[in-house]
């Protein structure tokens, strides 16, 4: 068994999270599904907030193994700014809430602030009584903007 503590991350609902994207200045969502999940279901449309979306896949196809680079691909797309928060979404805020805690981890061991946050329900939602996503919660249930590439 392991004694490493996991680091605390802090839950929005997608509305809160485009609330803080909204109002944070420098608020950066980070987008973990995969590249099939951006080209075939849609990505969030953060051009009315003037916010970016880091794009890294947390998990990569066919099988679905974590991707050992995620950390690093996603500290280089920040450059060197640490934005105050965070916030990672994925489907349904399952593989999100563990990219969250990965980042937040490295940003500890390096000394930096950052608070991170896990987008619960995620882009597509929980599965409804029919096994279907994308009918009883998350981004694009909530209207919130988003886009097909």
């Amino acid at each position: 068994m392991s004694s490493a503590v996991k680091p605390l991350i802090g839950e929005v609902l997608p509305r809160e999270a485009w609330d803080v994207l909204g109002t944070t200045p420098n608020a950066v969502l980070v987008d973990v599904r995969t590249r099939a999940e951006w080209a075939f279901v849609g990505v969030p449309d953060l051009t009315a907030l003037n916010r970016p979306l880091l794009q890294v896949e947390w998990a990569q196809l066919p099988d679905m193994s974590m991707n050992p680079h995620f950390v690093g691909e996603v500290m280089e797309q920040l450059g060197d700014m640490v934005p105050e928060k965070l916030l990672f979404l994925c489907r349904s805020g399952v593989r999100s809430l563990r990219a969250a805690e990965a980042v937040q981890a490295h940003l500890a061991s390096i000394d930096q602030n950052g608070i991170c946050l896990n987008v619960t329900s995620g882009f597509e939602g929980d599965l409804n009584e029919d096994r279907h996503r994308g009918a009883k919660n998350g981004w694009k249930v909530e209207g919130l903007a988003w886009r097909q590439s």
